[in-house]
């Protein structure tokens, strides 16, 4: 089938039309009959179902996905034998009819087991073990997957999934092996999913049981126990970190997301002036055009919905730049990397908690780790580094180690745009931003608008990381609730644990701002 109308920037061109409209033709012809297809277009990427009408409606207005190559979703595996070799690694082992194939999930989850071959033969029994005696289209594994699919993706509680699973035990044959309750549900896919780490911490936020410290009951500056008292060997504090590596390895073993990892440089030329100028300070990691630019988003929320709570919960999301604008904010692709439990904030000790994080970052930048490329079917060398960090304000502070407070509160700026407090309000305002502007701009022109004064002066040279990181790299403090022993440098009241990343200092925007807070 043609497919050069999908390289046609203009949607309304008659040749784009003519084959859409082709394209939806065979669409339905190889859909089995569904109402519903998957939608390739840039907004959907095959991750919603429409109707044929609205695909085509879709198609008009947006542009087909080009990083969609071999049609698998729309009947091209079951209608075409001759196809390329990369599409042939991307069509072998899908089914088209249920989207995700179990022998490829297994496939994926197989590296992790090579410590331990009896738990893999145990995941192999229950994918072959039939559903009930008789069946052929099920096995207690995929029929598991299933339901919890449904589970996910309409949001039901463990308890409707427990009468879910006692109506459909009770409906069907007798030898089903189906189980009763959604933990053994949970127990029998947790082997299938990736690993975490339970870390105990100081709950002053001193220091993290791990490595060195791991043996410690407690901690000998603050003397703060380990565990509860009155609960015995539970943990007073708990950070949970999910490692990044085993999530990569994940993501390039899936053909069809391995492909789409590389838009950057397959898709269109790159418009952001810091990752052209990652390509040109880091060459040797730009050659690479899989290896990794990621985000990492960090905000505060209240687990149990009451604003009034005082019980704060801190978790880390992982946003991996090198997918196309409409997928990085995904959910499928944001990966949670920590999770600290409450009750309080972490504040300045923050940099505490980042520390597993980190060690896998430099890891990632200064050696790599074997990956394997299920699209190309090559392994390669895979290097990630951090882009940049999202945060709300306060936030803000926390990470760049600032006090973003007072009249100097921007860690940009620092002192050469003071605010001025409003006693009204009881806030400092910060009026100079005029400066910015071209120097024939009318409002440096405008006085009532701003401060009563017109503004004809210019910015200073705004500080290098580079010149940032000299200055409050000797800044030694000790972390913890306890402890407020720092020795601020004009703001700066620590050198955060990010400045060891070995790029860090070189960024031209290392933190995005969220302006929530920032009034």
């Amino acid at each position: 089938m043609d497919r050069s109308w999908i390289s046609t920037k203009n949607p309304s061109d008659l040749e784009y039309q003519a084959g859409l409209r082709e394209f939806i033709k065979f669409a339905v012809k190889n859909g089995g009959g569904r109402s519903k297809l998957r939608c390739p277009c840039i907004m959907c990427h095959n991750f919603l179902h429409k109707r044929p009408g609205e695909i085509l409606n879709h198609l008009s207005k947006w542009e087909f996905d080009k990083t969609y190559t071999c049609w698998i979703w729309h009947g091209k595996c079951r209608d075409e034998t001759t196809v390329g070799n990369s599409e042939a690694n991307v069509c072998e082992g899908h089914n088209t009819n249920e989207g995700d194939s179990l022998e490829e999930m297994l496939h994926q989850v197989e590296e992790s087991f090579d410590e331990d071959p009896f738990t893999f033969k145990s995941l192999l029994n229950n994918s072959e073990k039939p559903f009930y005696e008789g069946c052929t289209k099920y096995t207690r594994l995929s029929a598991i997957i299933r339901l919890y699919n449904v589970k996910a993706s309409q949001g039901l509680t463990d308890i409707d999934f427990n009468l879910i699973l006692e109506v459909f035990k009770d409906m069907l044959l007798h030898d089903n092996v189906l189980p009763s309750r959604t933990y053994k549900a949970k127990k029998t896919l947790s082997l299938m999913g990736l690993p975490y780490e339970k870390i105990h911490a100081c709950p002053n936020d001193c220091m993290l049981y791990r490595n060195q410290n791991e043996s410690l009951e407690s901690f000998s500056v603050c003397n703060a126990s380990r565990y509860k008292k009155e609960e015995g060997r539970v943990p007073a504090k708990i950070l949970w970190y999910f490692p990044i590596i085993p999530r990569f390895k994940r993501l390039f073993t899936n053909a069809e997301d391995a492909v789409k990892l590389t838009w950057h440089f397959d898709s269109r030329e790159v418009g952001s002036p810091q990752w052209r100028f990652i390509d040109g300070k880091f060459p040797e990691f730009s050659k690479e055009k899989r290896n990794l630019r990621l985000a990492l988003s960090i905000d505060g929320f209240n687990p149990f919905g009451s604003l009034s709570s005082t019980y704060s919960t801190w978790s880390f999301v992982l946003i991996t730049y090198n997918l196309s604008p409409t997928l990085c904010m995904k959910i499928r692709y944001m990966m949670l990397s920590l999770l600290i439990s409450g009750p309080r904030q972490p504040g300045n000790d923050i940099d505490v908690y980042l520390a597993p994080l980190i060690d896998d970052l430099k890891m990632l930048w200064e050696t790599g780790v074997e990956v394997f490329d299920a699209y190309r079917n090559e392994k390669l060398n895979l290097k990630a580094m951090l882009f940049c960090t999202i945060q709300d304000f306060p936030a803000y502070g926390n990470f760049s180690g600032y006090t973003v407070k007072g009249k100097a509160a921007c860690p940009l700026c620092m002192e050469q745009f003071p605010g001025h407090w409003l006693n009204g309000s009881g806030k400092h305002v910060f009026d100079s931003h005029r400066v910015f502007l071209p120097c024939d701009h009318h409002y440096r022109y405008m006085k009532k608008a701003f401060n009563g004064k017109q503004e004809f002066g210019e910015c200073q040279k705004i500080m290098s990381g580079v010149e940032v990181f000299e200055k409050i790299k000797d800044i030694q403090i000790t972390f913890g609730k306890k402890h407020r022993n720092f020795l601020s440098k004009k703001g700066f009241k620590k050198c955060s644990k990010l400045w060891s990343l070995p790029y860090w200092r070189f960024l031209l925007v290392r933190h995005s701002l969220d302006v929530m807070h920032s009034s």
